[in-house]
Parts: structure tokens; C-alpha cells; sequence
């Protein structure tokens, strides 16, 4: 079998035993639609539903469903209307069309009429803010105990989906080298940005979020997109935290730069370090949560041999002085979302674990398991927003403090699938690997 056949296989069993768990025999997922802006009618851009996209690799298909009812063949209703005003999204002919039965329709009446009686016994999934969706008779909308069931074991990638995310990263990969090579021609951070998206041939609405493209002191604003316009007269530091879509799946790096050596290249690569040893330590059987902490501890070494804290890694750490300079998870899920789901989800049966009130940022708690895919991203910054609460602390060293302000902050990115014993896949520093080796 072809990694596909096996990976809708792997959905199928999925929804077979998530809707037999929650009382459904069947499921109607929605792709959803674009919403238009307030007291306007631009429509915003569209993003297909995740659990549409589980199923197929159809993006750019809005109002199109997918009706599956438990051990029978999947059917999709592509909606392709006759619109003499838009230009229809190409639908190439692919590999899952042999495993649905593909209904093509121009009216969303057309599908109603199809599933007739069906339509009322299925849990809905998707968004419903519109005509007619809004007044279809279903059995259930959105489920929660339904969506939490897919959503905790959709935490395991399959082949398929890892092999989605290995093209996704090398897009990312080397769009981000573009981006680093405009930063060294003295670029703006609009025209890095747009270096960035001319490098894969994409529109800003092609990507999974919008990029972090941070020149100097911007590098400490952890979702800064402002993008200026004009470059800064002198371009000290350079974070960029960007990633890309293939077949719906996503890919999420960020990385680092100093124009020139010295103190601020020092802590890029000391970060770097702490960021790939604790990649050694990843293995089925631990919590993420433990990961979280152990970073925090390299950091806070970072922090004490660096000069901007005194003490030991251990008591940087528990006085809560590292917080103030890595404030955010260590990462996150990802795979069809970015912040891909789960995180903090038990079982599947919807049982959560509760946030720490330490580390209340932290978006993943579940235990490693073999094939889980997340992301690993340290940082170390200036926040004075967050250093206000230690000001006259003589722990801290202000002056030292005062060296990194101009370049912001650090943050280094790769997402790991995790393998049996800890032998995990880097498809971030494997990417950038391949394209070195070009």
C-alpha cells in the first residue's frame, strides 16, 4: 500500500472509533467557508477546516463536505460553482480520488438532496455561521466529546503525514535562507518579508501564520509582524520565525542572526547549544512538561555565564528570574495546524491536564510518545514589560542587561518526530542539511 492508502486507512479506523465512542454513526465534515469583514462584503482569507484536510489534501475547495459513515467509503461533495466572476481552484487529479467516491456538485442543495434522511443522523463538524449550513437538521453540531476522541489521537502522525511535513519543512528551509541572505544585503524587513515568499513562489496567504520578520530591538516582541518598511541605519540582529504549507501541512522554523561576531553571535550559538542538547533527551515515556524545565535550567546557565544573572542555573531557576527572559512553551503540536491541537488533552475521552500555574504558556503537557511531531523553541530576550517585577534585584545585572537590548532577543526553532528510543527525526536541521547539499 501506498502511504496514503495506508494514512486514510489510519483516519478511517480513527473516526470508526471515535464516532462508535461517542454514540454516531456517521459525521458530516464541512470545509468550510470565507467570512466576510464587518459591515463589508471582502471576504477574509480562507482556511479549510483541519479535519477536512485529515481527510484529503483539498485546501482551496470552500463549501465542499466530507459525509462518512462508519465502515463505508468515505464520499466528498466538491463544490465547484458555475461563477462566471471567480476563477475555480484547481483540483489536479491525485491519488485520494481512488479511495472516496467524488460527487461533484454546483449547489450546496445538491449534496442535501443526495444524503436526503442521512443528513439528520450525523454529527456536523466545521464552521456554521452561514446559510444554509447554519439551518441544516443534523444529529449533533461539533461535538466536543467527538472532536477531543480525534484530536488526542491525531497527536500520532502517520507516514504520510510526517512525509508532508518533511517537503513542508524544506520549503521553509529555504525560503529562510533567502530571507538571511537579504538581512546580510542590508534589507528592510519588508523586503526580507517579501525575499521570503518570492523564494517558494507563495502569497502571505499561502502560509500557516504570519512571519516574525524582526530586525535589531523587534527580535524582542515575540509576535512581532509589523514589517518597517525602511532599513534601520544600522541592521544589528535579525530573528525570523516562518514557516510553509504542503498538502496542508505545516512547517515552523525560526532562527537567528548576528551581522557581526561578537557578544551577541556567542549567545546565538550558546543558545544553540542548549537548544540541541536537550533534543537528547527527547524519548517516548517523559513529559513534555519535564522538557519544558530542563530548558529552563540550560538557559538560566546561559543566563549566569553570560553575566546577566548571578547564581546557579538551579537558582535562577527557582527564584523565577529565568521566566523573565524565556517567557513562552518551550513549543507546540504541529502537523495540520501550526499550533496543532491536543496539548492538553488526557485521553480521549476528553479528561484534561491542568496548566501549571509556573509555566502557564506552555501549549503542550501530554507524555512524549513515539510518532508525536512538536516543535522546540528556546528563547532568551529583553522584555521590559516582564524585567519591571526584579527592577533594583542585584541579581540582575542591568548593565549587561543593557548590552543585549539593541538586539532584542534570541530564538532558535526545529521540530522533532519523535522515534522509538530516542531516535528522533530533526525535519528542520535535516532540510537545511539537504539544501547545503545541493
Amino acid at each position: 500500500m501506498s502511504s496514503y492508502a495506508n494514512h486514510i486507512a489510519t483516519v478511517q479506523a480513527r473516526f470508526d472509533a471515535a464516532l462508535t465512542a461517542t454514540g454516531f454513526d456517521s459525521v458530516l465534515i464541512y470545509a468550510g467557508q470565507p467570512r466576510v469583514a464587518f459591515l463589508d462584503d471582502n471576504a477574509a482569507p480562507y482556511k479549510v477546516n483541519p479535519l477536512f484536510k485529515y481527510w484529503i489534501p483539498v485546501l482551496e475547495s470552500p463549501k465542499s463536505a466530507i459525509y462518512y459513515k462508519v465502515g463505508e467509503k468515505p464520499v466528498v461533495f466538491l463544490f465547484q460553482p458555475r461563477d462566471f466572476w471567480h476563477a475555480q481552484a484547481e483540483v489536479p487529479h491525485e491519488e485520494w480520488q481512488q479511495h472516496v467516491e467524488l460527487v461533484v456538485i454546483d449547489e450546496q442543495e445538491k449534496m442535501t438532496a443526495w444524503l436526503g434522511d442521512k443528513l439528520a443522523a450525523a454529527a456536523f463538524i466545521g464552521e456554521d455561521f452561514a446559510e444554509p449550513v447554519a439551518s441544516w437538521q443534523v444529529k449533533a453540531r461539533n461535538p466536543q466529546a467527538l472532536i477531543d476522541h480525534l484530536h488526542f489521537h491525531r497527536a500520532i502522525k502517520t507516514s504520510w503525514e510526517i512525509e508532508n511535513m518533511r517537503a513542508a519543512n524544506k520549503l521553509a528551509a529555504t525560503a529562510h535562507l533567502a530571507a538571511r541572505d537579504a538581512f546580510f544585503a542590508g534589507a528592510s524587513e519588508l523586503e526580507i518579508h517579501h525575499a521570503y515568499l518570492a523564494a517558494i513562489a507563495a502569497r502571505e496567504t499561502q502560509l500557516p501564520y504570519n512571519s516574525i520578520v524582526a530586525l535589531n530591538e523587534h527580535g524582542a516582541i515575540l509576535h512581532y509582524d509589523m514589517y518597517q518598511t525602511k532599513a534601520p541605519a544600522q541592521a544589528r540582529s535579525f530573528l525570523i520565525d516562518a514557516g510553509a504549507f504542503y498538502k496542508g501541512y505545516c512547517a515552523d522554523i525560526t532562527r537567528t542572526y548576528a551581522r557581526e561576531s561578537g557578544f551577541f553571535a556567542d549567545l546565538i550559538a550558546a543558545m544553540d547549544d542548549a537548544q540541541q542538547a536537550l533534543l537528547s533527551e527527547i524519548k517516548p515515556g517523559i513529559s513534555y512538561y519535564q522538557l519544558h524545565v530542563s530548558q529552563h535550567l540550560k538557559i538560566a546557565q546561559v543566563l549566569s555565564e553570560f553575566g546577566f544573572v548571578k547564581g546557579s542555573a538551579e537558582s535562577i531557576y527557582e527564584q523565577g528570574y529565568s521566566s523573565a527572559f524565556f517567557p513562552h512553551g518551550l513549543g507546540h503540536f504541529i502537523g495540520l495546524q501550526v499550533h496543532d491541537v491536543g496539548g492538553f488533552l488526557a485521553n480521549d475521552r476528553g479528561d484534561t491536564i491542568a496548566r501549571d500555574p509556573r509555566h502557564p504558556f506552555l501549549r503542550l503537557l501530554r507524555e512524549v510518545e513515539a510518532g508525536q511531531v512538536f516543535t522546540i523553541e528556546p528563547g532568551l530576550y529583553v522584555v521590559d514589560q516582564l524585567l519591571e517585577a526584579h527592577a533594583g534585584n542585584n541579581d540582575f545585572n542591568w548593565q549587561r542587561i543593557d548590552e543585549l537590548r539593541p538586539y532584542g532577543g534570541v530564538r532558535i526553532e526545529d521540530s522533532i518526530v519523535v522515534g522509538e528510543d530516542g531516535n528522533n527525526e530533526n525535519l528542520t536541521r535535516d532540510a537545511f542539511a539537504s539544501l547545503a547539499n545541493h
